[in-house]
């Protein structure tokens, strides 16, 4: 019974498609629509990855054989005979026979099966040792007559290298050659004079069979479209000769095996090649074995020919079938009119000529090239050939009518375009090169021909294909859209996405990729340089090329390049509602809109107020007058508790943050939200000052001391009190006591003393649950931007990212290489979170403060030790550094540092017998000159040194001048009694450790400061300056630095500028000093005294 378009069945479909084809259609099989079937013609649309549907055409067409075929016609990138052509015919099927639909639910669970299925026998068929081996690539021409066998060594066949060398392993077998492998090579080495136009040991007939079967036993022969699994070796299939006519019209014998396979290898004996079920075997062709061996030897049939060959086959070998006489005249005959095709691709080569604009080239590279086809109906036929019989790729020959005057039109059109025929000697391509291929004067006349050739040729009814991912196919964005979904935790997904042909794509792989491939957009210097007009490509996963505008992109980079950073896929950023500003600030740069969660953006406008919020009436039972100033702060510290924020309150020291925060304190009960207590954890030197204003400005609060060895029997009273204090020291000791309780708000006095995020503080700290968490500092900023960092994680845990992206992204970039435009950004991102007043912006009424640095020399033995001490640790650091590297070098450094500073200060503080035989000590001297003249002048000063026994140096010279004066250091048992001395004007000088008295002191009666010594961090000095230059000060104050010139002491103050300009940088707005640091500074440090 005849096949037709009404009774065809699945098993045909599975004769005319390769099973893996059919396996791709059957998703497709629900989408197809309009399905038409017209007397011997069928068509539908089907939807694929292009913005129109595509047009499927088939008919059926007989064979000579009498057999029914298939022909087809797709407008997808391949053509004809596609998944889309075979979904159609199955969708046919199913409408005819409602009943055995089958659901799409199923289909897709068959799918599912056999991707996982092929998944796990590609995982098996990988190389269990994975060493090192060979393996064998089968290769075709293609017409699919000449084969070649590449060999490649390596673990896998994808990764694996071209290996060439067969002769020297005949002779000597390296390690990875097999005995498996030699008999292999023996019989290519053999054949090797066969010449196939590929670049491949060709398969010649004399060996060609026995290397195939030993090729196929090894299991490692791959062809080469799927390196993911093995040809295996197939059973012996029969074949039948067939005739079929060639292009000038000439007939032809070929074998037809059974199961049909797509190639034929012309080996003896002949050998399949299936690509659809993964096999390669031997044929048993039907008939007498010489006979067939000399009819594939016979020159192309005319009918004359034919006619006499068939004459002799009949009469000595009956069995075999006839070529016919007239074959021709039974050919199907195509009159359809001309459409000329323009098939855009780019070749792979290994080197080119000079060709027009084309310089010579010997490296290789990617070459584009356009093919062009005349098309009628279903054939296609390249301009040179002239021949009137085409076989199509189904194997079926037809008689094609030409239109000469249409075909030299169209390619006069083509002309026009800049389009020029290319030499067949231009391109040195794998292989055989080139036929029938077109290009244009340069790779740069490429884009406006996509632009604007492409179209004209259009309008001259060309039709131009070219696939998805050719690297010249740019496609504009049709619009943007963005939108936030809420996560977990207080995170957001940020979805952003662009319009492409009707189709969404998410940007974020897209950026990410462009990210990792383009270094300008890491770089904020190189950024700005890019022009907003400039065309940015982005590339999909399935290759296409996106053109935006660099103007579109540059504020996603400068602003969220950050989030990037660990991207491991998906479709959105994980975006922290505390980071809400950002997308304020996108929404004016770059006209982003954000769909979603309204919440989140009037989060951002009230974070970008947040420091211009309204007034806040102090609570009634303050017995404190707040400033104007201070009542701005109390108002930020109610925002952020409304908000569920957390902070840093970093006003200047002596501006009154205890006292803020007190009233803070006060207003939440006097609100009835204080239903827990409150944590404060300071410094041991804080707890008199706390307690003390606590009890003189919110006596309402019941303050609670957790302080000295009684105060284990205290932690029972922790919820009955309103505000319970602790010191750091005491904290990880008494964590789990603490823990055991919840608190309204953690606070964090002088915070910067948890700026270890490793130490035990820090780690305590982030363990104890509160409501609300805050921070007070003058400093949160003292040496690097690391300390900020751990502030924020405690407050803020994962805004800033994690420390080691931090470094990536914020510290490397601002410290190391000066980016003003990443620290910029970094300033405000944090500016919402920290509220920090100057004192000379809100306490005018101080009175001024003066800066004096008083320089000394060194002289005599002193001079002379100096030098001593600074060639030997000069030459022990440098040792040291070779030795172990300047990271692992930093103990023996700052021993050597020490050294030279203990002899700036004073030679005894350097404990050898050498330097105590010192008689000169010229920095003691200066400061006993200073201090009677300013005690006569009724001056009362402060006196700082790092070091306690240099305190002790100078007790011991006021002693013989008989000057008053009081001491406090860390071994001081009543901190009181020395203050209350010095404040009530017992004695004229206070001697004060740095690490002792640097904070939590007020000290107003002076107004004179003294530093002995420099320390490298410019604000623990700031700090000691401020106990006398703070609110309540009515005279003017004097800060003396005593520096030994052209020594170490020298580079301190210089290296204290620039830490302090990275501190003002980060937490002002209109800092614009360079900040940099290095290793570099070493060298400084240690040169010599000047002469």
């Amino acid at each position: 019974m005849a096949v037709t378009l009404t009774t065809f069945s699945e098993a045909d479909v599975a004769d005319w498609f390769a099973t893996r084809d059919i396996n791709k259609a059957k998703p497709y099989v629900d989408l197809v629509r309009d399905l038409e079937i017209k007397g011997n013609q069928l068509s539908a649309l089907v939807p694929g990855s292009a913005p129109q549907p595509y047009i499927v055409q088939a008919y059926l067409s007989q064979a000579q054989s009498g057999e029914m075929g298939i022909v087809s016609r797709c407008t997808c990138p391949v053509g004809r005979h596609c998944k889309h052509v075979a979904a159609v015919l199955l969708k046919a099927i199913e409408e005819r026979n409602p009943t055995e639909r089958t659901s799409h639910s199923m289909l897709s669970w068959v799918d599912d099966l056999r991707r996982t299925s092929l998944a796990v026998a590609k995982k098996k068929a990988r190389p269990a040792t994975a060493r090192q081996q060979l393996f064998y690539v089968l290769k075709w021409t293609a017409d699919k007559r000449q084969f070649g066998i590449e060999i490649r060594k390596g673990k896998y066949p994808e990764s694996a290298e071209e290996w060439w060398k067969v002769d020297r392993a005949l002779v000597t077998p390296p390690q990875f050659v097999t005995e498996e492998d030699l008999g292999i090579l023996r019989l290519i080495w053999a054949d090797r004079g066969h010449e196939t136009g590929l670049r491949a040991f060709g398969l010649g007939p004399a060996n060609g069979a026995e290397i195939l079967q030993r090729m196929a036993a090894s299991h490692r022969l791959y062809p080469e479209d799927d390196l993911g699994l093995p040809l295996a070796a197939g059973a012996l299939r029969p074949a039948s000769i067939g005739w079929h006519i060639d292009g000038q019209g000439f007939q032809r014998p070929y074998l037809k095996p059974e199961p049909s396979a797509e190639m034929i290898v012309a080996v003896d004996p002949p050998w399949y090649i299936d690509l659809a079920e993964g096999e390669a075997g031997p044929l048993e062709v039907t008939g007498n074995p010489d006979v067939v061996n000399r009819l594939f030897s016979l020159p192309p049939l005319s009918a004359t020919e034919a006619a006499q060959v068939a004459e002799a086959l009949s009469e000595l070998a009956p069995d075999l079938p006839l070529p016919g006489s007239e074959a021709s005249d039974r050919l199907r005959l195509v009159d359809a009119p001309l459409i000329p095709v323009l098939q855009l691709e780019t070749l792979h080569t290994h080197g080119h000529r000079a060709w027009r604009n084309y310089p010579q080239n010997f490296g290789g590279g990617e070459f584009d090239v356009a093919k062009v086809i005349f098309r009628y109906g279903d054939a296609d036929i390249r301009p040179e050939e002239k021949s009137e019989f085409i076989t199509l790729p189904e194997g079926e020959t037809i008689r094609l009518q030409r239109r000469p005057e249409a075909e030299a039109k169209a390619l006069e059109a083509l002309a026009g375009s800049g389009l020029q025929k290319i030499p067949g000697h231009t391109l040195h391509t794998f292989g055989s090169p080139p036929e029938g291929i077109f290009g244009l004067a340069d790779e740069s006349h490429w884009v406006p021909f996509m632009q604007e050739g492409a179209q004209r040729l259009k309008e001259a009814g060309w039709q131009v294909e070219f696939p998805e991912d050719f690297r010249h196919h740019v496609i504009e964005v049709d619009g943007w859209d963005a939108e936030l979904v809420e996560s977990d935790n207080g995170w957001f997904n940020l979805d952003m996405g662009i319009l492409v042909e009707g189709e969404r794509l998410p940007l974020a792989p897209l950026l990410a990729n462009l990210f990792r491939s383009d270094p300008r957009w890491l770089e904020v210097a190189e950024l700005e340089r890019v022009p907003d007009d400039e065309g940015i490509d982005l590339y999909t996963a399935r290759g296409k090329r996106l053109r935006v505008p660099a103007g579109r992109l540059k504020p996603l980079a400068a602003t969220l390049i950050d989030l990037f950073d660990g991207f491991t896929g998906g479709d959105v950023l994980r975006l922290s509602r505390f980071d809400a500003p950002r997308l304020a600030e996108l929404s004016d740069l770059s006209r982003w809109q954000f769909r979603g969660q309204s919440d989140i953006m009037a989060l951002a406008e009230r974070l970008l107020a947040a420091q211009g919020i309204a007034d806040v009436e102090p609570p009634a039972g303050f017995r404190l007058d707040l400033r104007p100033y201070q009542r701005e702060g109390l108002a930020w510290l109610q925002f952020l508790r409304a908000n569920e924020l957390s902070g840093i309150l970093a006003d200047d020291m002596g501006l009154g943050k205890t006292a803020q925060t007190l009233a803070h304190l006060l207003l939440e009960k006097e609100a009835g939200r204080l239903d827990k207590p409150a944590l404060v954890i300071l410094p041991t030197s804080l707890i008199f000052n706390w307690k003390n204003e606590a009890a003189r400005f919110a006596p309402a609060l019941r303050v609670l001391s957790l302080h000295g060895p009684e105060r284990k029997q205290r932690f029972a009273e922790i919820s009955e009190h309103d505000v319970v204090l602790t010191t750091y020291p005491l904290l990880w000791r008494d964590a789990d006591e603490l823990m055991q309780h919840s608190y309204h708000l953690l606070i964090l006095d002088e915070a910067q003393t948890v700026k270890n995020a490793q130490s035990q503080s820090a780690e305590a700290v982030r363990k104890i649950d509160a409501r609300h968490r805050l921070c007070l500092t003058g400093t949160p900023l003292e040496n690097h931007l690391g300390e900020l960092w751990s502030q924020f994680d405690f407050l803020l845990p994962g805004f800033l990212g994690t420390s080691k992206q931090f470094t990536r992204h914020w510290r490397t970039p601002i410290e190391k290489q000066g980016d003003m435009a990443r620290r910029s950004l970094l300033a405000r991102r944090i500016r919402p979170f920290i509220l920090r007043r100057k004192k000379e912006d809100v306490a005018r009424e101080l009175p001024p403060k003066t800066i004096i640095v008083r320089s000394v020399e060194l002289e005599g033995a002193q001079r002379d030790l100096y030098e001593t001490v600074r060639a030997a640790m000069d030459a022990k650091v440098r040792d040291e550094i070779a030795r172990m590297g300047f990271a692992r070098s930093q103990i023996v450094i700052l021993d050597a540092l020490l050294k030279l500073r203990q002899v700036c200060c004073d030679p005894r503080l350097v404990k050898t017998s050498i330097a105590r035989k010192v008689p000169e000590r010229a920095k003691l001297d200066l400061l006993m000159a200073m201090l009677p003249e300013l005690v006569d002048e009724g001056r009362r000063v402060l006196v700082f040194s790092q070091f306690t026994s240099m305190l002790a140096l100078i007790e011991h010279e006021l002693d013989k001048a008989d000057l008053p004066y009081v001491t406090l250091t860390g071994d001081t048992n009543d901190r009181e009694l020395p203050i209350r001395r010095f404040q009530d004007g017992e004695v004229p000088i206070f001697l004060i450790s740095l690490k002792a008295g640097g904070v939590g002191l007020n000290l107003t009666a002076a107004d004179t400061v003294i530093h002995y010594d420099p320390w490298w961090n410019p604000a623990v000095e700031n700090q000691a300056t401020d106990r006398a230059h703070r609110l309540g000060q009515d005279k003017p104050v004097f800060v003396y630095k005593l520096i030994v010139s052209g020594s170490i002491e020298e580079k301190i103050l210089a290296l204290q500028e620039r830490k302090a300009e990275l501190a003002a940088g980060i937490l002002s707005e209109d800092h614009q000093v360079d900040v940099k640091f290095g290793t570099d500074d070493l060298a400084a440090l240690f040169e010599p005294l000047p002469d």
